[in-house]
């Protein structure tokens, strides 16, 4: 990949207005935010920026006030525990003509924008739009790896009228995904979880030269089992992917990449009950598949131990429910365990993955951890991101 343009390329950055584009696409519930991941996230970031008696703008989009309103989908409460947590307070502003002598006037050395998807400007890319933000600052800095993957204006056509540089969260982004994929340490081990292999097949493709095992898990699983023979009971299974299906071991085989299947599986007839262990061969029709079994994991297990470098992207399991967390929980703690011993250089995303780590309390054990969702797919499938491509030297 090309080098970006970071801050170590801006020779003089003190005293300068900052139109900083984050990710704060917080879930609110309540008019309150529930998550806080990615704002603490930045917390040392933008005090460096403050420290450098820079006058910060945090800009941002909130879900898509375009399709479903605004109502719900304003800022402001982002805005109030953002004061909390950066320990500043923080001039609120919305986002037209005035905006920018309300910048320049402001008293407040951090500012938080409205919703940037208030303006249908933002996602078409326009110039207009991305002309307009652009005068509110001096340089324009992208801290949303996250959003990168859009050509949206904040993102894209912004770099046009600004100086722009990525991040530093961009930078280790990019550096833990190029350990996986450009420079990693073999052998290397891939786990692909979730429920539909339509949506990572280019994924898998793609990552398969690069990989001695692809372990597969989760409900995608089920095709596999189907495929090879098995009952699947009343599992979830996509339809019409059997092309899929033979392509994926055809790579493979290709590729000498070692495709992993789970084993043994938790069956339950129910959500919301308790699941029993079984042989793939002992499913029956009104099974329904939830979790990958105890062989299963301990397989998976002793595949990491000896591997070097491990990407994981989904979970194994419905683990939203304690009943069928294990499989899932069991293979954050191996990561955690052999990424501590062992130094495995771990690799983990996904906004599910995400959830199923800390739910497992492991989310300081892994060596890096994106939260950048679409973007990092779309990295790792090889799509060139145009809010990175903006940001090449």
């Amino acid at each position: 990949m090309s080098q970006l343009k970071s801050l170590k390329d801006l020779s003089k950055i003190k005293g300068k207005t900052v139109f900083l584009r984050v990710d704060f696409n917080v879930p609110i519930s309540g008019g309150r935010v529930s998550d806080t991941t990615k704002i603490e996230k930045l917390k040392t970031n933008i005090n460096s920026l403050l420290n450098e008696k820079c006058k910060v703008i945090l800009a941002s989009h909130l879900g898509r006030p375009q399709k479903k309103g605004r109502d719900g989908l304003s800022l402001k409460p982002v805005k109030k525990i953002s004061e909390k947590i950066l320990g500043h307070e923080i001039d609120f502003l919305d986002i037209n003509e005035e905006t920018k002598n309300n910048v320049k006037n402001s008293k407040q050395k951090l500012i938080m924008l409205e919703n940037l998807r208030f303006d249908s400007g933002e996602e078409s890319n326009s110039k207009e739009y991305a002309k307009l933000l652009s005068s509110f600052a001096d340089v324009y800095i992208n801290e949303a790896f996250s959003c990168s993957h859009r050509s949206h204006a904040s993102i894209d056509s912004i770099t046009d009228f600004l100086d722009a540089y990525a991040g530093s969260t961009i930078i280790d982004e990019v550096e833990a995904l190029e350990k996986v994929f450009l420079n990693s340490k073999k052998p290397v081990a891939c786990l692909i979880g979730g429920s539909k292999i339509s949506t990572k097949i280019d994924l898998i493709i793609n990552l398969m030269p690069k990989m001695d095992f692809m372990i597969i898990g989760g409900a995608m699983a089920n095709n596999f089992f189907k495929h090879e023979g098995f009952n699947i009971g009343k599992s979830l299974i996509e339809q019409n992917i059997e092309t899929t299906i033979k392509s994926i071991y055809q790579e493979s085989k290709r590729h000498e990449c070692e495709l992993i299947l789970p084993i043994d599986v938790i069956c339950s007839k129910k959500f919301d009950q308790a699941g029993k262990n079984k042989k793939l061969s002992e499913v029956n029709d009104d099974d329904i598949i939830l979790d990958i079994g105890i062989e299963s994991t301990d397989k998976i297990d002793s595949i990491l131990q000896k591997s070097k470098t491990v990407l994981w992207n989904g979970p194994f399991g419905l683990f939203e429910y304690d009943d069928f967390a294990n499989g899932t929980n069991d293979i954050s703690r191996s990561i955690a365990k052999y990424t501590k011993t062992n130094n495995l250089i771990s690799v983990a995303g996904g906004g599910d993955t995400l959830a199923a780590i800390k739910k497992s309390n492991h989310q300081n054990d892994f060596t890096y951890i994106s939260t950048a969702g679409g973007a990092f797919l779309e990295w790792l499938e090889g799509k060139i991101l145009p809010g990175l491509k903006v940001l090449e030297k």
